[in-house]
């Protein structure tokens, strides 16, 4: 039987990135001497010549503060942050000593590089053997042997909750540098990622649901990888879930993998994602978020269509779905009426969609009603962002006209 891993013992990636940059201040007096008399020790051991180690030193300035070195918030698409011997602890004596010296004052290194000549041979060695010693230490797990680790415990069946809900927040951080969401499904770690899908405890469902969509983003690798793993089917189920949180991370997950995705856009129609939307979109119970996701997501939809061409999702112009979404400017909040005139823009403009659809539902009056609600708003806040929403909904309003005067003429 496994044992389980003693999560609470091991430093998390954020704490490891934080040790290896205090323990360089804190040894900065150790390892600054400890450079020239590496240079001593170079004779001693027959190099030939003293090859000074105060040569060129190595710039480690990153250009990101605290919070994007330790929460990795950068474009989300690149590598880590700093070089490799960041990444996994300092790969060998000599990078960790040239760290020490590109940081180091210059007039202290002198001084410091006097009182090492005065060493005999033996004490440099030691001093050497010292610092050795001490890198061991600071050495830190590489991404690579971090996400092992969280993928061995969500492999242990027999771990408690805790830990298997500390594994999948683990990989959450990791899999943000693209080439780490890359490595998940080596290491083997997507598909024990997607058996959590069905795990019985919801907060395991939705941090699940969350690693997924996090490591397919814009990542079209990732993408096909979870849709081969048939994944999709039980994320579509997830967004029925009564537990908005669940529901919210389900379409986030979606919306990653079917975004700029024929493959995903199709495998999202076939398992009837399109009922689900519908489900979101008819309830005036629902949390207004999920609307938003989902009126968000039709929108993704409808603009990947018209960029592409490609005319695969025949329930975008179904007359029912219009109608729930030119229904939703009638729930007064501004963000998600521009969110709603956004998706009508974009509707519109399809080459499939028939504008008497929108005739039907009467959806120039409604942007006129809409229009008097945004002008009436008390509040000087609130009128600023209306000021926004209008301008938007005057420009569908000439959208709308121009389509249907086309209409006209066609007809003619």
């Amino acid at each position: 039987m496994a044992t389980p891993t003693a999560h609470s013992k091991r430093p998390s990636h954020h704490h490891l990135l934080l040790a290896v940059a205090l323990a360089a201040v804190v040894l900065l007096p150790l390892l600054v001497p400890a450079a020239t008399a590496t240079a001593a020790v170079a004779v001693v051991e027959g190099d030939g010549e003293n090859k000074s180690a105060l040569g060129a030193a190595r710039q480690w300035a990153t250009g990101k503060d605290e919070a994007e070195l330790v929460g990795g918030e950068g474009d989300g698409a690149g590598g880590p942050v700093v070089g490799d011997e960041f990444e996994g602890g300092f790969g060998s004596l000599d990078s960790m000593l040239q760290w020490a010296i590109g940081n180091s004052d210059p007039e202290k290194l002198k001084e410091k590089a006097a009182d090492v000549q005065k060493l005999s041979a033996d004490e440099l060695l030691k001093r050497r053997q010292e610092i050795k010693e001490l890198m061991e230490k600071l050495k830190m797990p590489s991404d690579a042997d971090l996400m092992k680790i969280a993928i061995a415990d969500l492999n242990n069946s027999s771990i408690p909750l805790e830990d298997r809900q500390r594994a999948l927040q683990e990989l959450l951080v990791l899999v943000e540098p693209i080439d780490n969401a890359n490595d998940l499904d080596k290491l083997g770690g997507l598909l024990p990622v997607i058996q959590e899908l069905n795990n019985a405890n919801e907060e395991i469902r939705i941090s699940s649901a969350w690693v997924l969509g996090k490591a397919s983003q814009n990542n079209a690798l990732v993408q096909n990888q979870i849709l081969g793993y048939g994944a999709l089917a039980r994320l579509v189920k997830m967004g029925y879930s009564t537990s908005t949180e669940e529901a919210a991370k389900a379409l986030y997950a979606i919306s990653a993998l079917v975004r700029d995705n024929i493959n995903g856009q199709e495998a999202f129609s076939s398992e009837n994602g399109s009922v689900m939307l519908k489900h979101i979109l008819a309830s005036s119970s629902i949390d207004l978020r999920l609307q938003k996701k989902a009126v968000f997501l039709i929108t993704d939809l409808a603009d990947f269509q018209l960029n592409s061409g490609n005319p695969g999702l025949p329930f975008l112009t179904d007359r029912l779905f219009l109608k729930l979404i030119v229904d939703l400017l009638a729930r007064f909040d501004l963000d998600l009426q521009e969110k709603v005139l956004l998706a009508i823009k974009s509707l519109l403009r399809l080459p499939s969609a028939d504008v008497a659809d929108f005739e039907f539902y009467d959806l120039e009056n409604v942007l006129q009603r809409l229009g008097v609600q945004l002008e009436d708003l008390p509040s000087e806040e609130q009128k600023e962002y209306a000021g926004e929403v209008d301008a938007l909904r005057r420009e569908v309003q000439t959208l709308l006209q121009q389509k249907l005067k086309k209409g006209t003429s066609a007809a003619i």
